[in-house]
């Protein structure tokens, strides 16, 4: 049983060692978006389904020579794609159809291999099975997801932070190869033992008593119960990573519970009791939906990530011990654990494919916590009336926390779209007053406001008001005559009202229903005197595509919203700004987080390019009547000649590094260690 395990462990290692690795290599070139986590999950899950059902393909259509020359064949084939790097000719050239080139990107640098890893568990428990006096292999499927678990939690905190990314690809390519080693010897051993049953010969009798089939109502419980846990743990990872950071410590915790709850149900069945977990899975869906009703932007990491992670655990609990409770008999292993897979996938393809098609908001979220209480309620009904009253109350309480949650996000909302990069909502306050103004939120982020009235419709408000630190270098530039700013990042294009006749600005925006959604109800754009221009696609990568120009003030604005893309803060990030930036001009960096402290990674990247940078702390405006919020600005030129200014004196604070905070680069980057303190 060794080979078999140790076999197992290791593909259970490389399957779940690749996901985060390969999500951070191409999170850059999708402007660091939370749904690229999503989209990568959904392809990883329907690569596992079809990984399983060629295992149950094989199991029970090929003898046992045949399955074992295919399955060779195809890892050796395998081993042309490694080393695994995704091919820089798959960037994005704008911001379109991101979800179809993900997925083809994916299938093309990572698909077989992941698919021949996906197959192991199944295949090498279906072929221990067939060994006389060999012990039930579900324990076998136990160890695959401690692998699974093991590997995702060494990611974010043994790996991430000390390797590059060009080393953990070259470590996990030498990884690969000891598997298809290991896999080969097994095959060679399993076919020189003559002791193995032959393929007609029925598995034995300690492992099927009864041999009665599962129904098709039984295999129908398999797939929604696995859908059920699936779509909640996407819908969880979806709602942490969009309001907080789309970084692989938040992708990996979600799914860490998730495996969890696998290894401990299908380990032994005393982890779960359905007497026990009636009560803690009612608790738990309570938990969930009064955080999606009362949990918004203001809510903190501390109370964000251990109530909806401690929900996802104890919610996939129920859903895996009910599975645990109804495993068929060994001959029927690839045929069950081919249902979990389609039910995961399925569970996948809603909430990372449909959902942003059907809904206008993040409704998956309810729509999973819903689910999960009408579970609880069918699993519980009728066994004792103090239960039928609590699974009926938690049903009926997590669909009014689902009705209240869809009305408030339609509350003072005059539009809205959604798509990969997120949900638009644009929202009016005070309403028919001389205080009215307009909002553009993303998620939970507010993007910028105007007020409405003619009169005051060109006051720069939130991040950029006067005594910010772009406002004050853009006051700075003006005095020496016309400017050409770039902007990363639109938002409600807030900074065009700073600009003059004879002026131009650019800004560079990563979603393309931005540009509409902002013309049609704010006006900044269209009142500015100056010329505007907005580039759609990646700020990073249009930058670089301004071959020859120079500007005089390029403003990153891409951090204020709280899950940010680190691939325009790192050292070669930088160096392209000041490419494109006249000698005396200033790169002006947004650094306000509410979550993440990035003025030591910001300072690290200057001193090492040896630029001089301050920091501009303007403390939130007084005045009630105007939407001024408190901003952390960066700026940054090639020498401190600016800071003498008297637009800056008072109010400048050279920024620090930390001998802590290693230099972010392209292939290296980490967040966790800049967590603030108050999280």
């Amino acid at each position: 049983m060794i080979s078999y395990a140790v076999t197992i462990f290791l593909s259970g290692v490389l399957l779940f060692q690749v996901q985060p690795m390969v999500a951070k290599m191409i999170l850059p070139w999708f402007g660091g978006s939370a749904s690229l986590w999503i989209t990568c999950m959904v392809f990883f899950q329907v690569t596992l389904l079809a990984g399983y059902i060629y295992a149950h393909m094989v199991c029970s259509r090929l003898t046992l020579r045949r399955q074992r020359i295919i399955h060779m064949a195809l890892l050796l084939t395998s081993l042309l794609f490694l080393p695994m790097q995704p091919d820089s000719a798959w960037k994005p050239v704008d911001g379109s159809a991101p979800i179809s080139r993900i997925l083809l990107l994916l299938a093309a640098t990572v698909g077989l291999p992941y698919f021949l890893l996906s197959t192991t568990s199944p295949l090498m428990q279906a072929w221990y099975a067939r060994r006389p006096g060999a012990a039930l292999p579900y324990r076998l499927f136990a160890l695959s997801n401690l692998a699974a678990l093991l590997s995702l939690l060494a990611y974010p905190f043994a790996v991430e932070p000390f390797i590059s990314l060009p080393h953990q690809s070259q470590g996990w390519s030498i990884g690969y190869g000891v598997f298809v080693v290991l896999c080969a010897t097994v095959a060679a051993r399993s076919r020189s033992d003559r002791s193995m049953l032959s393929d007609t010969a029925s598995l034995p009798i300690q492992f099927n008593p009864d041999g009665i089939p599962p129904t098709l109502s039984e295999k129908l419980k398999w797939l929604l119960l696995a859908g059920c846990a699936s779509m909640l743990l996407l819908s969880v990872s979806n709602h942490l990573t969009q309001n907080v950071a789309s970084v692989p410590f938040l992708w990996v915790m979600p799914l860490s519970l998730y495996l969890i709850t696998f290894t401990l149900c299908f380990d032994r069945a005393g982890w779960y009791s359905r007497r026990v977990y009636v009560w803690i899975g009612a608790g738990a869906l309570g938990l969930l939906s009064y955080g999606l009703v009362y949990w918004g932007s203001n809510a903190t990491l501390w109370i964000l990530v251990p109530s909806f992670g401690g929900g996802l655990f104890l919610c996939c609990m129920i859903c895996h011990g009910e599975l645990a409770r109804r495993k068929p008999a060994p001959r029927y292993l690839t045929s069950f654990y081919l249902q979990i897979a389609l039910g995961g996938a399925l569970g996948g393809i809603l909430v990372g494919l449909a959902a942003p098609s059907l809904f206008q908001g993040y409704y998956e979220l309810p729509i999973s916590i819903i689910a999960c209480a009408l579970i609880l309620l069918c699993i519980n009904l009728r066994k004792w009336i103090l239960t039928d009253i609590l699974v009926s109350l938690t049903l009926i309480g997590t669909i009014v926390a689902g009705v209240i949650t869809v009305h408030e996000y339609h509350k003072k909302r005059i539009d809205g779209v959604r798509n990969f990069y997120g949900t638009l909502r644009v929202y009016v306050e005070n309403q028919h007053s001389e205080d009215e103004y307009r909002k553009l939120i993303n998620g939970e982020i507010n993007h910028g406001e105007q007020y409405t009235t003619p009169e005051k419709r060109r006051i720069p408000l939130t991040y950029y008001g006067a005594t910010s630190g772009i406002g004050r270098a853009i006051r700075l530039l003006q005095r020496r005559g016309p400017m050409d700013t770039a902007v990363v990042g639109l938002g409600i294009g807030t900074l065009a009202a700073y600009q003059r006749k004879g002026d131009t600005i650019t800004f560079y925006e990563i979603n393309p229903a931005v540009e509409p959604l902002v013309r049609r109800y704010f006006t900044y754009l269209a009142d500015t005197p100056g010329a505007v221009r907005v580039v759609h696609g990646d700020g990073r990568l249009s930058l670089q595509a301004e071959s020859g120009r120079q500007f005089d003030l390029i403003a990153v604005d891409a951090f204020s919203s709280d899950s940010i893309p680190v691939h325009l803060l790192t050292k070669q990030a930088l160096a392209l700004y000041f490419q494109r930036l006249k000698p005396d001009g200033l790169v002006a960096i947004h650094i306000s987080n509410k979550h993440l402290d990035l003025r030591p990674v910001v300072a690290g990247l200057c001193q090492d390019a040896h630029k001089a940078c301050v920091l501009i702390d303007d403390q939130e405006e007084e005045d009630a009547s105007l939407e001024m919020f408190g901003t952390d600005w960066a700026i940054a030129s090639n020498t401190m000649r600016f800071a003498d200014s008297t637009e800056f004196t008072g109010a400048v604070s050279l920024l620090k590094t930390k001998a802590s905070i290693r230099l972010w680069t392209d292939d290296f980057n980490n967040l966790i260690t800049i967590l603030k303190r108050n999280w």
